[in-house]
């Protein structure tokens, strides 16, 4: 199963969230305006004319700084250090929205003082104030704020137990409601990360096999290049070579058996070139630790793993596939490390020694039961299966350790006398084989 990379506009984001809320707030802070003015009207005010100038006046700055204060763009927290002018620009971007609060609380407290029915504006005034204060500084005005409203109440009509729970209920519900909204904001941009990192994750894992399988079809016409062309190139010219010396200087056809042979060395150089332009590029211009330090630099910046690269030995010659392979085996096997094993730490280790080259790479990861993964004809998952499959073909082993919570060791081993065989099975057709043998013959016996 494959994660879409096309935007699912059902899905709840942090934005969604926000945009709700906030037209919940608008739509609270207009009704509950409409509401004071309709009973200032029915004469349930100190001073009903200026309690409505005060009311539309609040309701202004409300619509102001949701057009100014709200668009204004959020600093970023993630840097580690932060500058002056970061700091000048934080201090910027709070001061009006708290400016804005304050000028909005004034006029709410007015509101109140001339007309009872605005101690009802309490209840927005709280929202606001729990998303514009910190954490520590907002429930404490929004306590401030209901015993403002409860002392207002009291004076217009009355103490009473309505008058006095109603807002510390609605401050209750607020400070309930505000915990509850930023717990949510948090898991959905938390989750928003989680998709935007297997994204980039799965992005470069069918990068990487896209590359890898690239290399391993160039590899194999390299392969079938030196095991066909170039082997009957090279057997053509060495019999060449042979008929040419069994012939004297005016012999007929001695001419164009030179040219001949001359053609052949000529067309064997051009294949050879062909091989070499085939070969992987990671390891055309560097030594095999050289190319596996490069795989490890480049994987480091796209794995939250610290992924680490270790040569152990005095690092000798390797037939080429064999250094090809195991770099495949270490891409293949960093690659799961990073999709899949969620480890902190990934290290690669290439070891020479007497009589056989060792790589391992292992994670402190999830790990998983070897026994329980299918082979490739019952599922989908191939990547074991290709490792054990391109070590096989150059006379090597595979291990895989791992178990569930104790993270994954994988090691490829190659000996050198199943290298040399594997070499040896691998090169030429029979038929070149035994031309070339013919004419080494011949040319000893001409000798």
């Amino acid at each position: 199963m494959s994660v879409s990379s096309a935007p699912d506009h059902r899905a709840l984001s942090a934005s969604t969230v926000a945009r709700a809320l906030q037209w919940c707030l608008h739509v609270l802070v207009a009704g509950l305006g409409v509401l004071v003015v309709v009973r200032a009207l029915d004469g349930d005010a100190l001073h009903p004319p200026l309690a409505i100038v005060l009311v539309v006046a609040l309701e202004a700055v409300y619509v102001l700084g949701v057009l100014t204060v709200g668009r204004r763009p959020a600093t970023s927290s993630g840097s580690t250090r932060a500058t002056p002018a970061d700091t000048a620009t934080a201090s910027r971007s709070t001061r009006a929205p708290r400016m804005w609060l304050a000028l909005l609380t004034v006029l709410w407290i007015g509101t109140t003082v001339l007309a009872p029915d605005g101690a009802f504006l309490v209840f927005p005034l709280f929202f606001l104030v729990l998303h514009l204060l910190p954490d520590r500084w907002g429930p404490v005005a929004v306590v401030a704020l209901a015993l403002v409203a409860i002392t207002a109440l009291a004076c217009h009509r009355g103490l009473s137990v309505g008058g006095v729970t109603g807002p510390l209920v609605g401050a209750g519900v607020a400070v309930a409601i505000g915990v509850g909204v930023r717990t949510l904001v948090r898991e959905v941009r938390a989750r928003e990360q989680l998709v935007d990192r297997l994204l980039a994750a799965q992005a470069q894992l069918a990068e990487t096999e896209r590359a890898a399988g690239v290399e391993t079809e160039r590899t194999r016409m390299a392969a079938e290049l030196h095991d066909t062309v170039a082997q009957s190139l090279s057997s053509i010219q060495l019999l060449l070579s042979a008929a040419e010396r069994r012939l004297d200087d005016t012999a007929p056809g001695r001419r164009e058996i030179a040219l001949a042979k001359e053609s052949a060395g000529t067309a064997l150089a051009e294949t050879r070139a062909f091989i070499r332009a085939l070969s992987s590029p990671a390891l055309a211009a560097a030594t095999l630790p050289d190319a596996l330090a490069r795989v490890v630099a480049e994987a480091n910046p796209a794995a939250e793993a610290a992924v680490t690269f270790h040569a152990q030995g005095t690092a000798r010659s390797l037939p080429r596939s064999v250094d090809t392979t195991i770099l495949r085996i270490v891409q293949g096997a960093l690659g799961n490390a990073v999709a899949h094993a969620h480890a902190q730490t990934v290290t690669v280790t290439l070891t020479y020694e007497t009589g056989r080259a060792m790589v391992s790479v292992a994670d402190d990861g999830v790990g998983f039961d070897p026994e329980a993964v299918r082979p490739s004809a019952e599922s989908d998952s191939f990547g074991l299966d290709v490792m054990r499959g391109r070590v096989r073909a150059v006379g090597g082993t595979l291990s895989v350790d791992s178990r569930p919570g104790a993270g994954t060791t994988v090691t490829a081993e190659f000996r050198d006398e199943a290298m040399d065989a594997g070499q040896s099975d691998a090169t030429g057709t029979p038929d070149a084989r035994q031309a070339t043998n013919a004419a080494q013959s011949d040319e000893g016996g001409a000798r």
